[in-house]
Formats: structure tokens, C-alpha cells, sequence
């Protein structure tokens, strides 16, 4: 009886530093390289993952059995400990594999469960890493492009088809139209128009997204800086890394709010109110109307705000509206659509706050009416329904 306990006290060792690793081996160097890897939470990683800790519950309950159950003298308070013990542990592995495989959209990515939501729902994928698919049948057909951020990317919606964009697609002439979505969550301005001018194909029909957060990078340059919550901050540190890399723990810390709005409430009064930030945010957007033009590209603007503060968003960006009118470009102002709307319903999920279905539903199809109200270069005829 002893070499058993023996034998499996070695190999629990084994298996602790090999599952201590696997969870933390980031720490020292040690990481996975799979494709999309940062984005994706891979699940035969999950698997293995999860098949080491199920290895570390049997040799603990050989231990509990050889060392308790079997043992004609077990140690009393021991034994007492031991019976306790063993049963938590089990409830918490158990608990620990199950949330391996549990899948929630969040606001900035960060989460576990969102990492395995974006792996069970975000492909397909183009080589360019936009979430689309590739685009075969484009010959002397006019060209879509749709260019932003989350928002245009669908983040939180399980399927490419409920975005905007591809609402959009499903409104125009197929046999006139080929749509493609050059959506990155976290893109801003410059990142887009950098994207844009790198794209192999030229638009005839341009559709530039915009949220609050574009004027981010400028106003980095001019020293301005959001202050906002750093996650799991609010814990003690010893406990951080375990919050950072239990599926467990990491869903139950993310139901509950952290961090507040204020801040960057007071960060975009004065980024979007100071004459020298504002003046070269909208010298970078104007690159987009002088790229439209020489490519003889329809340029419209479609305008997301945070979609639980409407009207805080239009008093932000009212100097990009107001730019934009200026040149003659149609805009979208999205907050003017949604407000009949209940703010649960606006959004994907209690921890997310991008745009719903019905939002992104409403946003497509008021774009299609923006583009044959506002045709341009493009004719009237050729802006066609195609009811499916």
C-alpha cells in the first residue's frame, strides 16, 4: 500500500507541473503557436487542458483511497480533512473543465469564454484575416467596400450574416454588386485607411464606419491618454494570474461590472474639443473623401455610437458630422435609428456592448435607402432590391 501512495504521489507531482505549464507556461517563455492564436482559445489545447486535470483528480483520489479509505489506521483529523478536501476538489475540477467549453461574447476580447466564442463562431476567415468569405464571382460587377472597426466586423453576432454589411449585400443586386468587409475589432481611422490603400481591389461604392473611439491614436500624439479600468486590477495580486487563467474564475470575475463610463466620458469631451486634436482627426478622415474621389468611388459614412449612451455619442462626434455635411457626404447617423429601441435589445449580450441583430438589421437596411436617395456616380437603376 505504501508504493501505491508512493507511485502516485510521484505522479501527481508529474502531472501538477505539467498542468502548470500548460495553464501558465506564458510566464516562462512556454506558448502555443496555432492558427489565429491570441484571438482563438484552440479546443484540442482545451482538450488536453482538461484531460491533465481529469489525470490529477484520479491520482488524488488513489491517494484519498489507498491513504484513507484502505488504510486500517488513518489519521483522524487527517482523514477528517482529507474527506472534506477531496469532494471540493472534485466539484471544482469538474466545474473548471465544463467552463472550458463555455463560449460568451465580451466587449474587448479579453475574456476566456471569449476567446472560445470567437473560435466556435468567427470563421470563415480570408487570408487577409477579415472575416469574410473569399469572393469569386466579381467580374463587371461594381464593388462594395465596407471599411471599420468591431462594429463592421460583427463582433458578438454568431453569424457574418446578421452584420450590417452583409444585410446590406443581401439589399443590392447580386448580379450588380459584390460586397466585401474589411472590418478589424480595434481598427481605428488610421489603421483603416492604411488597410484601405493596401486592399488589392478599388471601390466603386466606399462605406466607412465610424465610432467615437476613432480619434483614439490622435490624440495619443497630442499627449492624451484614456484612463480606464485595467482588468483584474481590483484583485490582489497573488490571485491574478489565477483569475487570468481559470475558466472558472475568469467567467464568474466578468459577470460582474468593473470600471465605469465616466472617464472616458471626460477623455472624449476634451479629445473631441480640442482644436488641435479634432483638426488633424478630421485631416486623417478627409484622406477617405479624397481617396473616394480618385477612384470614382460613392463615399458614405456610417455613424455607431456607444449604444447605451445615444446622446452623449452625437455630442461627441458632431465635428465629424458636421465635416462630413460639409463635403457631401451621406451620412448614417445609427443613434437616430435605434433610440425607440430597448437598451437590452440594442446590444449582443450582458457583457458586450457592440450593435444586436435588430440593430445591425435596422443599420442595413437604412443604409440600402441612404444609397438610393444618394446615388452619386452610381445610376439610379443599378441601386436595385433583391427580396430573399
Amino acid at each position: 500500500m505504501g508504493s501505491k501512495l508512493v507511485s502516485s504521489a510521484v505522479r501527481l507531482l508529474l502531472l501538477g507541473f505539467l498542468a502548470f505549464i500548460l495553464f501558465f507556461g506564458d510566464h516562462f517563455g512556454v506558448s502555443f503557436d496555432y492558427p489565429h492564436f491570441g484571438l482563438f482559445d484552440n479546443v484540442y489545447v482545451r482538450l488536453i487542458k482538461g484531460c491533465l486535470l481529469l489525470l490529477i483528480v484520479i491520482e488524488l483520489l488513489r491517494i484519498y483511497y489507498y491513504g484513507i479509505v484502505k488504510n486500517p489506521n488513518p489519521p483522524k483529523l487527517g482523514g477528517n480533512i482529507a474527506t472534506l478536501f477531496v469532494p471540493v476538489v472534485l466539484i471544482l475540477v469538474a466545474l473548471e473543465i465544463g467552463f472550458m467549453f463555455v463560449a460568451q461574447s465580451q466587449e474587448g476580447g479579453l475574456t476566456l469564454a471569449s476567446h472560445i466564442w470567437f473560435e466556435r463562431y468567427w470563421l470563415p476567415m480570408t487570408p487577409d484575416n477579415y472575416r469574410d468569405s473569399p469572393k469569386t464571382d466579381t467580374l463587371g460587377k461594381k464593388k462594395v467596400l465596407i471599411v471599420g472597426d468591431s462594429f463592421t466586423s460583427g463582433h458578438g453576432l454568431k453569424s457574418a450574416d446578421e452584420r450590417y454589411g452583409n444585410v446590406l449585400g443581401e439589399k443590392l443586386d447580386g448580379k450588380q454588386y459584390v460586397t466585401y468587409n474589411l472590418g478589424i475589432s480595434g481598427s481605428d481611422t488610421r489603421d483603416e485607411f492604411k488597410r484601405l490603400t493596401k486592399f488589392a481591389v478599388k471601390p466603386d461604392v466606399l462605406i466607412l464606419q465610424y465610432f467615437p473611439n476613432d480619434i483614439e491614436k490622435v490624440a495619443h500624439d497630442h499627449g492624451l491618454v484614456p484612463t480606464g479600468f485595467a482588468p483584474y486590477s481590483d484583485l490582489p495580486r497573488p490571485l491574478q494570474p489565477l483569475f487570468i487563467k481559470s475558466y472558472l474564475l475568469n467567467y464568474l470575475y466578468w459577470q460582474f461590472p468593473h470600471g465605469n463610463f465616466a472617464p472616458f466620458d471626460t477623455y472624449a469631451r476634451t479629445a473631441y474639443g480640442t482644436p488641435a486634436i479634432i483638426n488633424d482627426h478630421l485631416s486623417d478622415l478627409n484622406q477617405f473623401v479624397d481617396y473616394a474621389k480618385a477612384n470614382n468611388a460613392r463615399l458614405y459614412v456610417v455613424m455607431f455610437p456607444f449604444v447605451h449612451n445615444l446622446e452623449q455619442s452625437a455630442e461627441y462626434t458632431k465635428p465629424v458630422v458636421d465635416f462630413f455635411r460639409k463635403n457631401n457626404v451621406p451620412i448614417l447617423e445609427v443613434g437616430k435609428l435605434i433610440g425607440d429601441i430597448d437598451i437590452k435589445d440594442r446590444v449582443v449580450g450582458r457583457n458586450d456592448g457592440h450593435a444586436s441583430p435588430i440593430v445591425n438589421k435596422r443599420v442595413g437596411e437604412a443604409l440600402f435607402q441612404l444609397m438610393q436617395s444618394n446615388p452619386g456616380v452610381l445610376q439610379d437603376s443599378s441601386l436595385t432590391s433583391v427580396n430573399k
